[in-house]
């Protein structure tokens, strides 16, 4: 029990919100509450009515990401002990839910640009002291919800949040948005909540030496508990020899929109997700990271770009976590910040044009257009980064539907060097993502022309274009399946038109002189 020991590099966690895969739509109260009642109760419901028809879509490579259960039938029973928990225990969030649709059916039938004040005395009592009735400046009244207030009440609850921890088996895992995760063998559960300072602890045993005694005491384990932590450790670390740099910078790409960006001063990552498979040579993986990440750099609150599983991870090893900010009471647009500090990161919220400094260097936060379905949502940001003498833009999934956003940008900032810029341009429609948060129903024409779509080639090159950048680089892509497979859901072939766009942007940028690739797996720049 006392011998120095270290976590394996292959350990994974699965944060967990009734059993369902944890992401902000189902941590932020608000949202939590609306996402269990409009989607996922509902959901559970439908599977144990046809259990093998989901069965049998979450299989069907043309029904990929789509919202079926896939638990085996003979293991229903559990899903039906699930959903009656629900139903019991979390009557609190399922209420709150059902009121905010009265509400907003209530501000839609009697707020009609007069005196909002005799209204609030007809709110459902669930609501009292939680929101603001509101007009814009068009006359259109909304609800304002008080976040931070929401989450010191009861609709927040960490006894809905667990975990559990296992090693990578390289085998994709069910769809994060509509399979909940139910016990299983090899894979060991633990009802804490996801700020529990067992896990900061667990995780640094990455890079220094532990023990075992430490780690039960760490996370309140018992005997058999222990027992199964054992094999999640090993008695050497695994760390590569390179993750850090003795002169000039480094780029490092992980995958997907998570960028590694380093000087022997300093280092930063963005949107971290970071592959566990430490035995594969195609991608870096967590043995890669440096033992210290000065700042994280969060673009916005989709499940890709902040992931929690990763996030939990780096607890403890990072200084701050830089979050846009939100709109501060908006259903659809839950505080990036508020939504972190509950699980006990440090964190650092930015405005347009904001400054960060760090060793060495600085990161602007600049503005992030499109991609959200037309929804108000504020929290979500570009990046300028200044960095060992390279000025490089994080663009994420931002779009260049009106270029001259990006002019104003050079302008404030200068020229850049390197731009990465995301262009998965026929993206997920609105309701893919909104629907539980949406109290109004909407049209299936309206929502699939509402998508979550990035920059289409045209539109790519008017962002290089505009700033000035001499090199250009494609992610985000949701094509590295070892990551996206759960999360995204996403599939392409030779004829699907965002890679016909993404080859499309190659061309126009040889024929610009910028220098430009398509990136996949791995990717490393030193200067």
């Amino acid at each position: 029990m006392d011998e120095p020991i270290f976590l394996r590099p292959n350990a994974i966690i699965e944060p967990l919100v009734d059993r369902f895969y944890a992401w902000m739509h189902n941590v932020a109260p608000v949202q939590s509450a609306m996402n269990l009642a409009f989607l996922q109760v509902p959901l559970l419901e439908s599977y144990l009515q046809s259990p093998q028809v989901h069965i049998n879509a979450s299989v069907n490579p043309e029904l990929r990401g789509g919202f079926f259960v896939n638990v085996p039938e003979e293991r229903s029973g559990e899903v039906r002990e699930l959903l009656a928990s629900i139903k019991r225990d979390r009557a609190v969030q399922l209420r709150f839910a059902e009121a905010i649709a009265e509400a907003d059916e209530l501000v839609g039938r009697e707020a009609t640009g007069f005196d909002l004040t005799p209204l609030y005395p007809k709110l459902p009592p669930e609501l009292s002291g939680l929101l603001e009735l509101t007009y814009d400046t068009s006359n259109q009244a909304s609800m304002r919800f008080h976040e931070p207030v929401v989450y010191a009440s009861d609709v927040y609850s960490e006894d809905r949040q667990s975990v559990q921890l296992s090693l990578e088996s390289g085998v994709e895992r069910p769809f994060i948005l509509s399979t909940p995760r139910l016990p299983s063998p090899g894979v060991l559960d633990l009802p804490i909540p996801f700020r529990h300072s067992g896990l900061t602890d667990l995780f640094r045993a990455r890079i220094e030496p532990t023990t075992r005694a430490r780690l039960r005491e760490a996370l309140e384990l018992g005997d058999a508990e222990a027992e199964q932590l054992s094999g999640l450790l090993t008695d050497a670390p695994d760390l590569a020899s390179d993750r850090h740099i003795d002169g000039g910078g480094r780029i490092r790409y992980f995958g997907h929109a998570c960028l590694v960006m380093q000087t022997p001063e300093a280092a930063i990552i963005t949107d971290p997700w970071v592959s566990a498979d430490s035995t594969a040579s195609d991608r870096y993986t967590y043995r890669d990271l440096p033992d210290y990440i000065d700042l994280v750099l969060i673009t916005h609150g989709h499940q890709d770009h902040i992931v929690l599983e990763t996030l939990l991870q780096l607890r403890g090893r990072v200084g701050a976590v830089v979050v846009p900010g939100s709109s501060r009471g908006n259903i659809c647009d839950p505080s990036l910040a508020l939504y972190l500090q509950h699980i006990g990161m440090p964190v650092i919220e930015v405005d347009d044009f904001s400054e960060v400094e760090l060793p060495g260097g600085k990161v602007t936060a600049t503005p992030f257009l499109g991609e959200h379905a037309d929804l108000d949502i504020r929290a979500k940001t570009t990046y300028h980064v200044e960095l060992g003498g390279r000025r490089i833009f994080i663009g994420a999934d931002s779009s260049g539907i009106d270029p001259g956003l990006y002019r104003h940008m050079r302008n404030h900032l200068g020229p850049i060097d390197v731009a990465f810029l995301g262009m998965e341009c026929a993206g997920a429609p609105l309701t893919w993502l909104y629907q539980a948060l949406l109290v109004r129903p909407v049209s299936k024409k309206m929502s699939d022309s509402r998508t979550l779509s990035g920059s289409n080639a045209e539109q790519a090159g008017a962002i290089v274009s505009e700033l000035g950048a001499g090199e250009a680089y494609i992610y985000a892509m949701g094509e590295e399946q070892w990551l996206v497979g759960h999360v995204m859901a996403t599939s392409y072939n030779e004829d699907s038109f965002q890679l016909k766009q993404v080859e499309a942007f190659m061309n126009w940028c040889a024929a610009q002189g910028v220098k430009a690739d398509h990136l996949y797996g791995q990717h490393e720049w030193r200067w």
